[in-house]
């Protein structure tokens, strides 16, 4: 089923860009060719993707009459580190890349997050364009500029804000998404309604099962509207000093589960939806929600097949590995909570004793999704 491609404009001065939700969008020339200004490019991507799409990327580009070194990294949350990303700079350094060679990167979260960051650092900035290929990319990631690799003290702790020129969000490429991935996804879907779409909330309610089977007009309508949820923080607060924050509901405790049981281990919405329900958890221990929306939450993630518990790693490593976050300030640490379903706030009141009582209630299996 072909959806018609929809656009979103990131409204951020001489740094806008737009997003192209649609099926076979990256077969489109016309949408990506006026963004390249070298008759050269370099793509990356990884060794999952770039079977399934990377020729047809190729061809694409070809059709402007424009030369892409392909440059294909290890696949794998345990490959976002500086060897990689050395990988990448090999490649541009080796082909003689200049400082207005294009870069696009052609896969999941991880490939955008190090493809943009090793953009930002290239002579000190070069062109970049995403083309997401998972629903959580598609959703979240590959909007917004932050670029990153992880330490093995936090995830994503080093890297920059660095725009794309073009986001191209592609719906074929989520047919051959493995479950496991479109449901990591989702909570990412999931989390624009809890934090400020209570309407979407409502709505993916009511159409989770399409969104798992892979229904096309409801994927389209769901992307769209995160993408616009996200939009819309991004241009009011580029650099997360303020509202941009709020996008991490369930992130902290999440990039704990990560760190804690070693990157890949879970993927990153698994341990954002595990997150999700330990923030919702002190939410209600605190007062500020109540059991009937805690239920909500938690069946809506049940729903797709998310965790809702997180791997017993211990109050006191969470709070150690949560010491790392970039929303402390001043020594506080800082938590995206909820005051209710679609009202999220940022607020740094819980004692550390609320915090690990929230862990202990809702972290207790082994480790294992």
């Amino acid at each position: 089923m072909q959806t018609v491609t929809q656009t979103l404009d990131v409204a951020l001065g001489e740094r806008s860009y737009l997003i192209h939700i649609g099926t076979g969008v990256l077969s489109k020339p016309e949408l990506i060719l006026p963004y390249i200004a070298q008759k050269k490019a370099v793509v990356v991507t990884n060794t999952t993707v770039a079977p399934l799409y990377l020729e047809s990327l190729l061809s694409t580009l070809e059709k402007g009459g424009i030369e892409a070194l392909p440059v294909v990294l290890p696949d794998g949350e345990q490959y976002k580190t500086w060897e990689t990303l050395n990988l990448i700079f090999d490649a541009l350094l080796g082909a003689r890349c200049e400082r207005n060679t294009t870069l696009i990167a052609l896969g999941g979260g991880v490939i955008g997050d190090m493809g943009g960051f090793a953009a930002a650092c290239y002579q000190r900035g070069m062109p970049f364009i995403q083309v997401p290929t998972t629903l959580l990319s598609q959703v979240d990631s590959s909007v917004g500029g932050k670029t990153a690799i992880n330490h093995p003290m936090g995830k994503n702790m080093i890297g920059a804000f660095y725009q794309p020129r073009l986001v191209l969000a592609d719906l074929s490429t989520l047919d051959t998404l493995p479950d496991r991935e479109l449901k990591a996804g989702l909570a990412e879907v999931i989390k624009y309604g809890l934090i400020r779409d209570p309407d979407f909330f409502v709505w993916l309610e009511g159409n989770l099962e399409q969104l798992l089977l892979r229904d096309k007009a409801a994927l389209a309508y769901a992307v769209h509207r995160s993408c616009a949820n996200k939009a819309e923080v991004v241009a009011a607060d580029e650099r997360e000093s303020g509202e941009r924050a709020l996008l991490n509901l369930g992130h902290t405790f999440g990039h704990a589960i990560e760190t804690g049981l070693g990157y890949g281990e879970w993927l990153h919405g698994e341990a954002v939806a595990a997150g999700t329900l330990i923030a919702a958890e002190l939410s209600c221990q605190m007062g500020w929600i109540g059991n009937d929306a805690l239920d909500r939450i938690e069946k809506i993630f049940v729903r797709a097949g998310l965790p809702v518990v997180g791997p017993a790693l211990g109050g006191a490593r969470y709070l150690e590995l949560m010491s790392h976050d970039k929303k402390v300030q001043d020594g506080k640490l800082r938590l995206v909570l909820l005051r209710g379903i679609g009202e999220a706030v940022l607020s740094d009141v819980a004692s550390a004793e609320q915090i690990v009582g929230a862990i202990e209630a809702r972290c207790t299996q082994t480790g294992k999704v």
